[in-house]
């Protein structure tokens, strides 16, 4: 009996950020190895924290990535608040929030029209699609814009802000400031609404999957900024708790570490796993909308993963009218923060899912130790395991076909390959 090994390679995966590679191997019409091949170098930015002052950890970590530096300066921030055993006042949490409204509306169109959609589409890329579509192509630019100009009014700029601090922002914008901008918002609103109906028609395949969904909750509001963690196994820690829960490891093929629980391995987190936790927390238009697009309370198929991030697109518009609405300028814009020694922790929803930071500092709030896990870290493990159970329903598509079905399962996810290069156990041994 002769065996049959057929082999699915990437070499260099196109529309994710960052540098990683695909591999999967089958003999005798079963899949043998499964490798999300992550090969960018690792950026080593725990050990750059150390020996800096506190009140650098956020603008620092913000340039881990120019898609999502909120949510390293959210997090941030709120691991040295703990540290320092400080809250800010609810003011103040709000303008965070907006900010954070901005960079969802920016990264989820960024992924949905210009990573994702030409999949569905059968593009190899948006420039394509946008000869066929140009008027869908310009709404996602129109919007997409919305997000970055709501971050620059509150952040100062709209890749790597510069107005966020440590018990605060350096400024806060006056009321009038947001006239503009709330203008344009009603219009998101309508353009989301939109979005959301666009991306309900393309062609998911059937792959239902019993994923542990694990992100933020926090009574009355859909996580973005807080809450506890939480999965649909039973898991409702404190964010302080989070060591004791989860382990991350290094496997050979990938130079970013993988997490996992340390009871129950894989898990997955971002949109899927935030809004099936959190469904019920959304807006009323939100709602509506993902149910007129044929959503249920629980999404399991990552390939409708694009429907729910249009949906939460919906609600960030929808929140940031509100937030706007009844927003009161913090005076002083930030609470004060003095050092002490201490270990703070924090977790925020960036888009991609929950990102968590633990930092240990001195009397004089110089940094000791740095431990920053992102989203698509936590992934990792999932994505192979979703790869491995689609490529065995698969076997009957020809190679091109399935290879075209694994990057697109990969995309599910809108991985950030470079937020999770960032650091890499390094052992040195002298003889």
């Amino acid at each position: 009996m002769t065996s049959r090994t057929r082999t699915i390679k990437v070499d260099a995966l196109a529309r994710v950020e960052g540098e990683g590679a695909l591999y999967v191997k089958i003999k005798d019409d079963q899949v043998q190895e499964v490798r999300l091949r992550i090969y960018e170098p690792p950026r080593f930015f725990e050990a750059f924290l150390r020996g800096r002052r506190y009140v650098e950890a956020p603008d620092l970590t913000s340039r881990i990535c120019g898609i999502c530096p909120v949510a390293y300066q959210m997090s941030a921030c709120a691991a040295m608040e703990d540290a320092c055993g400080v809250e800010v006042d609810d003011r103040i949490r709000a303008l965070r929030r907006l900010l954070y409204c901005g960079e969802w509306i920016e990264s989820h169109v960024l992924h949905i029209y210009m990573l994702h959609a030409p999949d569905f589409l059968g593009y190899a890329g948006v420039i394509p699609m946008a000869r066929d579509h140009p008027q869908v192509v310009e709404r996602g630019l129109r919007l997409k814009k919305v997000g970055n100009d709501l971050m620059t009014l509150i952040g100062g700029r709209e890749v790597h802000p510069i107005n966020e601090r440590v018990g605060g922002f350096y400024r806060a914008p006056a009321r009038r400031e947001f006239t503009a901008i709330a203008e344009r918002l009603r219009w998101a609103c309508d353009a989301a609404r939109e979005t959301v109906r666009w991306v309900a028609t393309f062609p998911c395949p059937e792959f239902t999957q019993d994923y542990e969904f694990v992100s933020l909750r926090q009574p009355g509001e859909y996580p973005i900024d807080r809450g506890r963690i939480v999965s649909d196994h039973g898991l409702d820690i404190d964010v302080r708790d989070y060591g004791d829960h989860f382990a991350e490891e290094h496997v050979p093929h990938s130079n970013a570490l993988h997490s996992r629980l340390q009871t129950r391995g894989a898990y997955c987190v971002g949109p899927l796993a935030r809004y099936s936790l959190n469904a019920d927390a959304l807006s009323p238009i939100a709602r509506d909308a993902a149910r007129e697009a044929g959503l249920g309370a629980v999404c399991r198929n990552p390939f409708q993963s694009i429907v729910v991030r249009a949906v939460e697109t919906l609600y960030a518009c929808d929140e940031a009218l509100r937030l706007i609405d009844a927003y009161e300028p913090p005076d002083p814009p930030a609470a004060d923060v003095p050092p002490r020694a201490g270990t703070g922790h924090g977790c925020t929803e960036a888009p991609r899912g929950i990102l968590y930071h633990r930092y240990t500092i001195d009397d004089e709030g110089g940094i000791a130790d740095a431990t920053i896990v992102p989203p698509t870290s936590q992934n990792q493990a999932q994505i192979e395991a979703d790869l491995r159970r689609l490529v065995q329903a698969s076997l009957a598509l020809p190679n091109d076909e399935l290879t075209w079905r694994c990057e697109q399962a990969v995309r599910n996810y809108d991985p950030c390959i470079s937020c999770a290069t960032h650091f890499l156990t390094l052992h040195i041994e002298r003889v």
